[in-house]
């Protein structure tokens, strides 16, 4: 069997690595970076670009770049953090039919799912090249906070690069476990886990105890990071020149790549200086046609004052953990960052209020979920058994009741796996079906939750009302799966169930976005100049996966 990868699938940067016999390391990419930036472009010539590549002719094709999808992968459009998204990207944020958020890219929608493969597919080939041997499966990361569709969206994204995704591995965990906090002390030691990246925020309480990691209480908000950050000084930039030109750069693609870009690395700067100098010369044109430049002093304390409300978001999650484990800040040893945006300033002071102690930074916080994940993934193909991971339900999982009402059937922070038993019963004569709507949230009333589809019971035997009793059964894996299974009492045969999901991909779209990219990449074959002509030119592979099946009921 070939070696099982591990993958962090970041909003920002993407990194892959492998546990060999001196432990888990990163894989460099033949250019030698450790980090791959997560942008995917098209170029005018139709060939598929990732990476570098991508994000060097980002200000010249911004509407055919796209970056930032994690913050949209299993997404609805119309969420607050979306549109607050679009209105500042240079690509189009458009609706499926389902209101899943999609992109808009030459014309043609396409998912957050088949971007995020094309990202995954760099980094296999990645592995590859390193390793010197074909690479199948993998541990992919995700946000603690994930909910059941944004994890399926991404083990999608998996089979559509032609990866095997053999676990859904907690951010937050994979970090912990490559810090190696069970071989830092024989005895029992609380930690905590503070991983704010380029979209996403977890915190995340654990014990570890002679090699186990039981996770104790996880929380987060996955619409808060660092791409946060970077849009409040496009935003407030962009106000700037307005006030000064009458020049709106939100309404230029272009212009808003060069100002994003820019603000990307004063943010940086900023991470370790006081001040940093933005400088876009001809960055646009006045209503006069006359060139507009911009050049200004930028301060940490001028964009501490602009993302004030952004930090005072991240201690609203902290405290609720500490509730769910039954735990006070003087209950935890150590405070781990993870996340290229640990490295600010104000976020590690936030940091150190909210536990009382200085927060540990032995850790590279680009990599080390990676490294993480390499590390479970030997864990899982038998390499090494030093720890075991017991890890919780992110969310609250219950049933709509009445019109509004929402009725919790497994807690959030339930030790993994779990499964849950639900008797209901017919409420009219030779009723036919049940059918049961499932959320997943935290709020008493259940259209502020997150409605992971309809469950339909059919085939229920005659009978008077109350008779025929159906036993629902919910059961979340230790990838924070969801599946459900029914059996109808009085007879002891199963029911027919149908999960009806709300949002996400089908097996047939999945099929269809592996049949285009086949043809795409055919046709980019084609179009590429030939040895005989002395040009050299990145032609794609076509190595897809084969077309995965798709069930009769999809097929109409």
């Amino acid at each position: 069997m070939s070696k099982i990868i591990g993958i962090d699938l970041g909003t920002t940067n993407s990194c892959v690595a492998v546990l060999d016999e001196r432990g888990p390391r990163v894989l460099p990419s033949p250019e030698g970076e450790r980090t791959t930036p997560s942008v995917v472009a098209w170029a005018p010539t139709g060939e598929v670009l990732v990476g570098v590549p991508a994000r060097r002719q980002a200000v010249t094709n911004a509407a055919q770049t796209v970056f930032g999808t994690k913050r949209l992968i299993g997404r609805k459009v119309n969420a607050d953090d979306v549109t607050a998204l679009a209105r500042t990207a240079p690509y189009r944020v458009v609706a499926a039919a389902n209101g899943d958020a999609w992109v808009r890219i030459a014309g043609a929608p396409r998912s957050p799912q088949e971007i995020a493969s094309h990202v995954l597919r760099r980094m296999r080939a990645i592995a590859e090249a390193a390793l010197d041997e074909p690479v199948t499966r993998a541990v992919v990361t995700v946000p603690a906070y994930f909910d059941e569709h944004q994890r399926q969206a991404t083990r999608d994204a998996g089979t559509i690069a032609g990866l095997d995704i053999v676990r859904i591995l907690n951010e937050p965990t994979a970090a912990a476990l490559a810090y190696g906090a069970h071989r830092i002390s024989d005895r029992r030691r609380t930690i905590a886990v503070f991983d704010l990246g380029g979209g996403t925020f977890d915190i995340s309480i654990m014990s570890v105890d002679s090699g186990i990691f039981e996770v104790l209480a996880t929380g987060g908000d996955s619409a808060l990071g660092g791409e946060d950050w970077d849009r409040r000084m496009v935003e407030r930039i962009a106000d700037h020149l307005f006030d000064q030109h009458r020049v709106d750069l939100m309404q230029n693609p272009v212009a808003l790549g060069r100002l994003r870009e820019a603000c990307e690395v004063a943010k940086k700067q900023l991470s370790s200086e006081r001040e940093a100098w933005l400088r876009l010369p001809f960055v646009a044109q006045d209503q006069h046609g006359e060139p507009v430049n911009l050049e200004r002093k930028v301060t940490r304390d001028e964009v501490e004052a602009w993302t004030k409300d952004l930090l005072e978001k991240l201690a609203a999650p902290c405290t609720r953990v500490f509730t769910d484990a039954g735990l006070t800040p003087a209950d935890i040893e150590e405070v781990i960052l993870v996340g290229g945006m640990t490295r600010w300033p104000a976020v590690q002071q936030v940091v150190e209020h909210l536990f009382g102690k200085k927060p540990s930074k032995n850790v590279n916080p680009d990599e080390v979920v990676a490294m993480g994940a390499a590390a479970y993934a030997g864990i899982l193909a038998g390499d090494t058994d030093d720890a075991t991971l017991l890890d919780v339900t992110p969310h609250d999982l219950g049933i709509k009741v009445g019109e509004s009402g929402f009725s919790v059937l497994i807690p959030r922070n339930s030790m993994l796996p779990v499964r849950v038993r639900k008797l209901f019963a017919t409420t009219s004569p030779d009723q036919k079906f049940v059918s049961i709507e499932l959320y997943q949230g935290e709020h008493a009333d259940v259209r502020r939750n997150r409605r992971l589809g309809q469950v339909v019971l059919d085939g229920l035997p005659p009978g008077p009302s109350g008779s025929v009793r159906v036993e629902l059964v919910l059961t979340i894996d230790v990838e924070s799966i969801m599946s459900v299974t029914a059996r109808e009492l009085s007879t002891g045969k199963e029911a027919g169930v149908t999960l009806r999901p709300t949002g996400g991909l089908s097996q047939k779209e999945i099929v269809e976005i592996i049949s285009r990219r086949r043809d795409e990449e055919t046709a980019a074959l084609r179009r590429a100049p030939s040895a005989a002509e002395g040009s050299v030119s990145r032609v794609p592979t076509l190595d897809m996966p084969a077309l995965p099946r798709v069930p009769d009921d999809e097929k109409k």
